[in-house]
């Protein structure tokens, strides 16, 4: 007789059955009940900030001990405001429209069979992400308004924060309809407990990693489990030679230094040299009053004075942070392939007053958000009007772009008959 040994379960995997358990429940909650739950979650927020900011206090000042760079401690920093920000973002979404039992299409077979294709829940979201705790409410907030369960995965970095803002979470959920095993945050800081949560197929239904390169990645490359790829933001702007010179360097301006941090910050310039032939001195002088760093190809290091060359790396770059790569291109194909080759396909804009240029320019570049005229920054779920979102998917299947509620759901074909047969 052989002896079957099973393996003990773990923490997360105890902690994904439980959401897995929850997702149910949570999927047969009406649109009111989730509401007044992530409003009840939003004055706890509200209520307990000093409690986060303590503990995002501990994780700020292990952040200062290894020294951190200033854009990844701007991601990992909370302040009072940002915490009420985080509780109005919760709000706003109660506000959305619920896409859970939407039906997209209804038709009627010659046999009488009624078929309608309806939006439910994805049932269970895995969360991994970095240094921003941020994405522990934001994350929450949109999963269960779009009836899934989520188990997040903080980064160790804001290991305090995330915890004293998942206790808060639990805390508000008991007081409401939604299971607090809806919500998972997995403590653990070994690596083995985020690469479980790669494989665990049976209990997770997607995974959504956000953060730097190396960290999706790792997810993209090693998970059985379907990703939701989010994508870093190599985002490009093009001068083209038609450019309005006020209206390109209002642009460039915000794109690059608004928030440098973030993911739809510009990295690159591809600027037309006829424009910058008339208008260096201007650029230049935008530069040096916003403290821009320029890393530039030799055209742009003769023109431009205190930009260093740039090598391979430059142009790959995500620098997140005042630093931009600068290359001239003698038209809009060359700035085209520019992109083609070192774009993320995250954001790319064209500034221009040539229809035709813009036309082409938008309709050839392959990236989930392109501009006109409009800086990079609108690449963001709150700014395009979705509400608070997920990530931003680069990715071409099933999502792309800022992913807000409707992302987080699938669909089901309902089936009504009369007793038919085949």
């Amino acid at each position: 007789m052989t002896l079957t040994i099973e393996r003990p379960k773990t923490k997360v995997e105890e902690q994904a059955k439980e959401a897995k358990k929850a997702a149910k429940t949570l999927s047969g909650l009406s649109t009111k009940e989730k509401n007044q739950a992530l409003h009840v979650i939003a004055d706890e927020l509200e209520q307990q900030a000093e409690t986060i900011l303590e503990a995002n206090k501990s994780d700020l000042d292990m952040g200062k001990e290894k020294g951190f760079e200033a854009a990844f401690m701007d991601r990992l920093a909370l302040s009072k405001e940002r915490i009420y920000d985080f509780a109005e973002g919760l709000r706003e979404v109660a506000k959305l429209d619920d896409p859970t039992g939407d039906v997209l299409s209804e038709w009627t077979l010659e046999n009488g069979l009624n078929v309608k294709t309806v939006r439910v829940p994805l049932g269970v979201i895995g969360m991994i992400y970095e240094a921003r705790p941020n994405v522990t409410v934001d994350a929450t907030g949109l999963a269960l308004k779009s009836g899934n369960a989520i188990v997040l995965k903080g980064g160790s970095s804001a290991i305090s924060s995330n915890k004293a803002i998942a206790e808060v979470i639990h805390a508000a959920l008991a007081k409401t309809k939604i299971p607090t095993e809806a919500v998972q945050l997995i403590t653990s800081t070994d690596r083995a407990a985020t690469q479980e949560l790669f494989t665990m197929k049976e209990h997770i239904d997607v995974l959504i990693p956000r953060g730097g390169g190396s960290l999706i990645r790792a997810v993209v490359n090693n998970a059985t489990v379907p990703v939701l790829e989010t994508g870093v933001g190599n985002c490009h702007i093009y001068f083209d030679r038609d450019a309005n010179p006020e209206k390109a360097l209002s642009i460039l301006v915000n794109a690059k230094t608004d928030r440098p941090a973030v993911c739809n910050a510009a990295e690159t310039l591809l600027v037309h040299k006829d424009w910058l032939k008339e208008h260096h001195q201007a650029l230049q002088e935008t530069l040096e009053k916003n403290s821009i760093r320029i890393f530039g190809d030799e055209h742009i290091v003769n023109v431009l004075p205190g930009a260093s060359i740039a090598n391979e790396s430059d142009w790959e770059n995500e620098y997140l942070s005042l630093a931009i790569a600068i290359k001239a291109v003698d038209n809009m194909k060359e700035a085209v392939e520019h992109i083609d080759q070192y774009g993320t396909k995250h954001s790319e804009a064209i500034v221009t007053e040539n229809d035709a240029q813009a036309e082409t320019f938008m309709r050839l570049v392959d990236a989930a958000a392109v501009y006109r005229n409009a800086s990079t920054r609108f690449t963001d779920g709150g700014a395009l009007g979705f509400g608070a979102e997920i990530g931003i998917s680069t990715q071409k299947l099933h999502a792309r772009g800022p992913m807000g509620l409707q992302a987080l759901t699938t669909v089901k074909y309902m089936m009504l008959g009369n007793g038919q047969v085949r």
